[in-house]
């Protein structure tokens, strides 16, 4: 009796295991990852981005809510009051608005003027001289920048991981709560790289929803004839890195790509930035020094320095313009503000 006693309740013990392994089982068992794929549209009569920044790492709904919130959190500042959005604000076209530098942890500014987040994916080079190649691996230089966010990974890492959001966020997005550095970039890879300028006055005008005023047609006639080289429609930039003749900042010392790239040629050469939204992103210059266009474009008129080794070829005459065709450029790139973008509920917080 005592051997059938003992034997019945090991067969129940077995059993009781079983069920109970069987319901961990249940337990673990985890939704099939179905996340919504966007396309990235490119718009009609643009060219099609140099390289497909999305190749390895397909852009979803879930990705680029993730990577916006990412964007907008200052957990990855160090002491949490520097998100990324704090120097890239979009009603002033993703840049820093008023501001030749940008604020930054411990009462630090930035060296370089921030410039507009948005059409991302048509840059193979990114920052003033062209040190970082890859949208994904962008955020590292300010997150890790004692002058801007002051962090490190691990520090963000723990930090989301302790999030009670996003392990859930990251799951959704990737198919698993593993939150890495890697799938962080990607997040704001997604975020960033879908930011689209394509719906200014001169977009409608292009595409025969708008016309220029005669002053605005004036201007655009002017920029055709002697701005169009370098910044290229549609995008309104080459991509290039060339030197426009402005003297070296002495409080800086910033002599652009050749802090790079160590080659002399390269001296004094900064990208050649978007004119996009250029009324939303001022001040102007890798280094903030122009407060309004006008003064850009006298530059350009008078200011150029004619006797530097790496002056670009196209400015060794600087370029002659009057009054009236300098007020007219002007009203012509107040017509490349897209505050369908800057104004966007998809890209706001």
């Amino acid at each position: 009796m005592k051997f059938r006693i003992i034997l019945l309740l090991s067969v129940s013990m077995l059993l009781s295991a079983i069920l109970i392994s069987a319901c961990k089982k249940n337990d673990t068992v985890t939704e099939t990852y179905n996340p919504t794929y966007l396309n990235f549209t490119v718009p009609a009569g643009w060219p099609t981005p140099p390289t497909n920044i999305f190749a390895n790492n397909p852009l979803t709904e879930e990705g680029f809510q993730l990577g916006k919130k990412l964007f907008y959190d200052g957990k990855l500042s160090k002491d949490g009051n520097f998100p990324c959005a704090s120097c890239h604000q979009q009603f002033a076209a993703f840049a820093t608005f008023d501001h030749d530098f940008s604020h930054g942890f411990n009462n630090s500014f930035t060296t370089r003027n921030a410039p507009g987040l948005f059409n991302l994916a048509w840059m193979t080079k990114m920052h003033w001289d062209g040190g970082i190649s890859h949208i994904e691996v962008q955020p590292l230089a300010p997150i890790t920048a004692q002058n801007e966010m002051a962090e490190t990974i691990e520090n963000v890492l723990i930090k989301l991981n302790a999030d009670v959001d996003y392990p859930r966020l990251f799951k959704s997005a990737f198919g698993s709560s593993d939150i890495t550095s890697q799938r962080m970039l990607k997040a704001l890879a997604q975020f960033m790289g879908s930011i689209i300028s394509s719906n200014s006055k001169y977009d409608q005008v292009k595409r025969g929803e708008a016309s220029f005023t005669s002053s605005e047609q004036n201007g655009y006639t002017f920029f055709k004839a002697h701005c169009e080289t370098c910044h290229k429609e549609p995008l309104f930039t080459d991509n290039s890195f060339r030197n426009t003749g402005m003297a070296v900042n002495p409080f800086l010392n910033d002599f652009g790509s050749m802090r790079i790239t160590n080659d002399r040629n390269d001296s004094l050469k900064f990208k050649v930035p978007s004119l996009r939204n250029v009324l939303l992103t001022f001040p102007y210059s890798h280094d903030g020094r122009f407060y309004s266009l006008g003064a850009v474009l006298d530059h350009y008129r008078t200011g150029i320095i004619t006797t530097q080794p790496t002056l670009d070829p196209l400015l060794v005459g600087r370029i002659a313009m009057t009054n009236n065709e300098k007020n007219d450029l002007i009203y012509f790139l107040n017509t490349l503000s897209d505050t369908t973008m800057t104004k966007a509920a998809r890209f706001a917080q």
